[in-house]
């Protein structure tokens, strides 16, 4: 079947689903597989849940004319993605809708989160859910663009090289920005050159693209990363397009806008210095696409973080940041930093152990240990990864399960508490 015929069927029926247990009346199921799960398997059970298609690439007995059999189901979805993105493209003298790219190594799900807040409150936005920002959910989000749309923000991760440009194919974003390059998925990328490399394929694609880029002009790379590109707006803490600074940290995060725009302080309900670049991007983002400032300011003192992100919690007559939804060694630097540097007294550490970090692993852990040797605590914890071959004096837990038997036993009162570590590690489940 073309590209062509089977979006039309999409136009009938645009609710796309690849997981049976979710499957609800006139959903397409594309039937994806991997190297634990194969969705031909259960196209038959989707179409009795009430699909309207099947998609699948292992061709059946079943003469049932609602499957539809394509050579490959993945390259299948990301090809109708690209199709439809193609929708949103008009010729010069109609309107384009901007598809905004958002990549990098720490602060991109926040960052486009912050985007969506800004250009929500005068456009119509769609933007990732959640972290769909694979090869899977990428498409997926694309498809979920509808015609009313005015802006499209799509969030892109990547553990490797050649991965940023592949979505670029299919996403086709006209606007793009790269928060950072640090120390994530060094494994994949083969160590921080690579990660620059690969997250710089956004950029390439803007260059090649006319297409425009959004810069952190506070890191070097990324002036030099961005060389070329037709259209650059920068922002930072000087000479950029927007500039800003912290005016305080000490629980929330509280940032003025000092050039560029008018709006003077924003206090936002985030945890973090770190979390600067992201605010001056948001606000970066709402200027250009001349969001009203009163808007800008409101939108971003209005958003409140979740899924275990920079999330401030009062808790037990305690102060917890939950901070676990990843962790890097860079992120993970940042947070610990800025923890020490905040108001009060009984801190506690609640770390968890870092992913993907190859032969590096063993030294970055070690790092860590040594910079949290630097400062005062009243307790640290190391739950998991490779933190049990660093060599530390502090309690470790070889899951966050054992850390949270720990924790309740403590009866921590009146102390500020810091939780961090990689999806993979749960490290929220200390709480439960």
């Amino acid at each position: 079947m073309l590209i062509a015929d089977l979006y039309e069927i999409y136009l009938q029926f645009p609710s796309i689903q690849t997981d049976t247990r979710k499957v609800k009346q006139n959903d397409l199921f594309f039937a994806l597989k991997g190297p634990n799960f194969n969705g031909n398997q259960f196209a038959n059970e989707a179409l009795s849940k009430g699909a309207a298609y099947a998609i699948v690439d292992e061709p059946g007995e079943d003469t049932d004319n609602r499957v539809i059999y394509v050579p490959d189901v993945l390259q299948t979805l990301q090809s109708l993605a690209l199709y439809h993105r193609n929708q949103f493209s008009f010729s010069a003298s109609e309107k384009q809708v901007p598809f905004i790219a958002v990549t990098g190594s720490n602060g991109k799900t926040t960052s486009k989160e912050l985007i969506h807040a800004v250009l929500s409150s005068t456009f119509k936005t769609y933007t990732t859910e959640g972290n769909l920002n694979n090869h899977i959910g990428i498409p997926l989000t694309i498809l979920k663009v509808k015609q009313d749309a005015e802006v499209a923000i799509i969030e892109m991760g990547a553990n490797h090289q050649k991965e940023i440009e592949a979505y670029c194919k299919y996403t086709a974003p006209t606007h793009g920005v790269i928060t950072n390059c640090g120390k994530a998925h060094l494994e994949g990328f083969g160590g921080e050159e690579g990660v620059r490399k690969g997250k710089g394929e956004l950029f390439d694609y803007l260059r090649q693209n006319s297409g425009t880029a959004f810069v952190m002009w506070d890191y070097n790379y990324l002036r030099e990363m961005s060389e070329g590109i037709p259209a650059r707006i920068t922002y930072g803490t000087k000479d950029a397009d927007i500039t800003g600074r912290v005016t305080s940290s000490a629980e929330l995060l509280e940032v003025i806008i000092t050039g560029g725009s008018e709006i003077g302080t924003i206090k936002t309900n985030l945890v973090g210095e770190y979390n600067l670049p992201n605010i001056l991007l948001a606000v970066a983002m709402g200027k250009y696409f001349k969001v009203p400032e009163e808007k800008i300011k409101s939108a971003l003192e209005n958003y409140t973080p979740s899924n275990s992100r920079s999330q401030l919690i009062e808790k037990d007559g305690n102060k917890i940041i939950l901070d676990a939804y990843n962790a890097n060694p860079s992120s993970m630097k940042a947070a610990i930093e800025n923890f020490a540097k905040m108001e009060g007294e009984n801190k506690v550490l609640v770390l968890g152990g870092m992913m993907e970090l190859g032969t590096e692993s063993i030294s970055e852990h070690q790092n860590l240990v040594d910079l949290i040797n630097k400062y005062k605590w009243k307790d640290v914890v190391l739950v998991g990864g490779d933190f049990s071959k660093a060599t530390h004096s502090f309690s470790f837990f070889e899951n966050s399960l054992q850390a949270g038997e720990w924790y309740k036993n403590r009866h921590f009162s009146n102390s500020s508490i810091l939780i961090k570590g990689s999806r993979s590690t749960a490290m929220e489940k200390v709480l439960e």
